[in-house]
């Protein structure tokens, strides 16, 4: 191997494992977000999810979802044996695999907060396995992997993962919620809306921000290489299209909210950033800073109007990723077909709506052989009182919890 091949493969491989690192930070992310959009007597729980999920995705997705997004379909990859030698891209085979598992438990988590303050530990972890091991690498295999479904996806386009990743957690949640119901006190019977505010907005804040700085290795770890003036361009035009778009969304829902409620909502500016950086994953690497801007605005006003429509129709997304992943994720995608010269806008319609149905069906028969096997709901008595003391006999913030007879 000449010098500067040997270099490039260097360069390359170390941008990825720096790159999945960042996207490993994420999960820290989702788990303080959704730990701070929950209610305390629901935080253990959603730790405890948070990081028992990010290891199942990881071993799952070693032994079996790798090789099915991937591979021939005749031999397991992994298969508890160590990846060695180089990928098509002209890395390192394990490199590669470190960085797509990462973006196989983002997708999880976004599932966690859907289905949060109600749902079952075990089941969610038997759907977690599904998802991680079967669901996604499948529709990853249609697009990531290679096969175009037999040139019905010809054409799409997803740079890295508004439809692929995103989306696909949040068809995923939206199964589960259809068959879990809300929570108890959301919906009145008179039709009203009632708020269940999140415990710690520090924490949901800090949660964002530890998002927003996984986000630059989310999209800038897709250009997959490092080896090249070329890509270091390419690279750094991404992470500023990524952050302006985070921005923008920021603003645009902070904007929106005043407009709306003559106050400024923080929560719905925190999805606003998020929004702004899913909605601009699907194509970071064509556009110009004034078009990325425009991009993340578009979802921060998405999301805000969002949240409103799965709260009229009594879908209830206590951290609001339904809103976040699953209609910025569309949006995004859609972004590409409109705005980047060489993809087609039906392309990326049969992509989104393919993609979407799988997705969602599967992700729904999943969900209803777990509820009518062994349930997926907590007893009302249990959604009372906690999760935290019925399932797991821990308090996140056990000062502030009133003791009988202490």
């Amino acid at each position: 191997m000449e010098f500067s091949e040997e270099m490039k493969y260097v360069l390359d491989s170390f941008w990825l494992l720096i790159s999945g690192c960042l996207v490993m930070w994420m999960a820290a992310g989702f788990a303080m977000l959704e730990a701070g959009l929950v209610r305390t007597k629901n935080t253990t729980a959603i730790l405890t999810k948070n990081i028992t999920l990010y290891s199942l995705a990881c071993i799952s997705y070693y032994y079996v979802g790798y090789n099915l997004m991937y591979g021939s379909g005749n031999s397991f990859v992994g298969s508890g044996v160590m990846m060695s030698g180089t990928s098509a891209d002209g890395h390192s085979l394990i490199s590669d695999f470190f960085f797509q598992v990462v973006f196989v438990a983002t997708a999880a988590s976004i599932v966690s907060g859907t289905v949060a303050e109600r749902i079952k530990f075990w089941p969610f972890m038997g759907f977690i396995l599904v998802l991680t091991a079967v669901i996604y690498p499948i529709q990853g295999h249609w697009s990531w992997g290679g096969t175009s479904l037999g040139g019905m996806l010809d054409g799409f386009s997803d740079f890295a993962g508004s439809t692929i990743v995103h989306s696909v957690g949040g068809w995923a949640g939206l199964a589960g919620v259809l068959l879990l119901g809300a929570r108890k006190g959301k919906f009145g019977s008179d039709g009203v809306i009632y708020p269940i505010p999140g415990s710690n907005l520090p924490l949901a804040t800090l949660g964002t921000f530890v998002l927003w700085l996984g986000w630059f290795g989310f999209n800038g770890g897709s250009q997959l290489a490092l080896g090249s003036k070329a890509d270091v361009d390419a690279i750094s035009a991404v992470i500023a299209n990524t952050n302006i778009a985070a921005c923008a969304g920021a603003l645009a829902a902070m904007i929106l909210t005043q407009l709306l409620y003559k106050r400024v909502d923080l929560t719905m500016v925190l999805n606003g950033a998020l929004s702004g950086l899913v909605a601009i994953t699907a194509g970071p690497d064509y556009p110009s800073m004034n078009l990325a801007f425009f991009i993340g605005a578009i979802g921060g006003i998405l999301v805000v109007f969002a949240i409103q429509f799965f709260d009229k129709f009594k879908i209830d997304d206590p951290v609001g990723a339904l809103s976040v992943h699953l209609v910025n994720g569309i949006w995004g995608t859609l972004a590409v077909g409109i705005f980047k010269p060489d993809v087609a806008l039906f392309a990326q319609i049969k992509g989104i709506v393919v993609i979407g149905i799988f997705t969602f069906f599967s992700s729904l028969l999943v969900w209803a052989v777990l509820k009518f096997s062994v349930g997926i709901r907590v007893s009302e008595e249990e959604e009372y009182n906690g999760i935290d003391v019925d399932e797991f006999g821990l308090q996140a913030y056990p000062e502030f919890v009133e003791r009988q007879g202490v």
